[in-house]
């Protein structure tokens, strides 16, 4: 039997403000009603909400001052990464070009990232890469194979900060990464990158597959456009 934890009260008010925020119903720069009010609101506590409000303070989505109002931050310039994840998190909503946007800091991180791995750990990335999946395999098997390749990438790199930050859109990655692999002939340049940075591994190569990686992430953008945003 699989067991489902409930959702936290505080977890369960710190979204539910977010959405608030997202959707305009707390817009950016307004105030938050009184603790009394928004509690009641919420059906939470004074002392839960005031958790939940913490966090969202911390994140960057809420600034607080005592004996003034809350005020609603723009998060788009007053926040940080935390905000990304929690918008990566909202099942059922994302922003407007959002999934470009991610893609295009991916087509800066990952050519240095992939760089760094081939350099320290260039036996490695052959060993995983030579369980490529077959071009008519399955969207979930491609996008759990690509997540686990730069998974392992981010990692071989020796800096843990890029590992953190895909982590840290994980779930949104692997689900948007299905919608990309439902066309074939994603599937198939993927297939050639994979085979290509491969040989780059193999003749211990880092500034080729530097190059191979900036071509390919570039590329996936324009193909999602092309194929997957509707």
């Amino acid at each position: 039997m699989n067991f489902i934890a409930p959702v936290k009260p505080a977890e369960y008010a710190e979204k539910s403000i977010i959405r608030a925020i997202i959707d305009d119903t707390f817009p950016i720069n307004s105030s938050l009603p009184p603790e009394r009010d928004l509690a009641a609101q919420l059906g939470v506590t004074r002392p839960t909400l005031r958790e939940a409000l913490q966090r969202l303070a911390r994140d960057g989505w809420l600034e607080i001052h005592q004996g003034k109002n809350t005020r609603v931050k723009d998060y788009w310039k007053e926040g940080n990464l935390n905000v990304l994840f929690s918008l990566s998190d909202i099942e059922g909503y994302l922003p407007e070009h959002f999934i470009i946007h991610l893609l295009q800091v991916r087509a800066l991180l990952c050519p240095t990232y992939t760089r760094l791995a081939i350099l320290r750990h260039p036996e490695e990335i052959v060993e995983f890469l030579n369980s490529t999946p077959n071009i008519e395999e399955s969207a979930p098997v491609f996008s759990t194979f690509d997540l686990a390749l730069h998974t392992k990438l981010t990692i071989l790199s020796g800096n843990p900060v890029f590992t953190l930050i895909l982590n840290g859109f994980h779930d949104l990655i692997e689900d948007q990464s299905k919608r990309y692999f439902l066309q074939k002939e994603t599937r198939v340049y993927s297939a050639r990158y994979y085979d290509a940075l491969r040989k780059a591994a193999v003749n211990r190569d880092p500034e080729a597959a530097f190059k191979i990686s900036e071509k390919v992430m570039k590329d996936s953008i324009q193909f999602w456009q092309q194929y997957v945003k509707k």
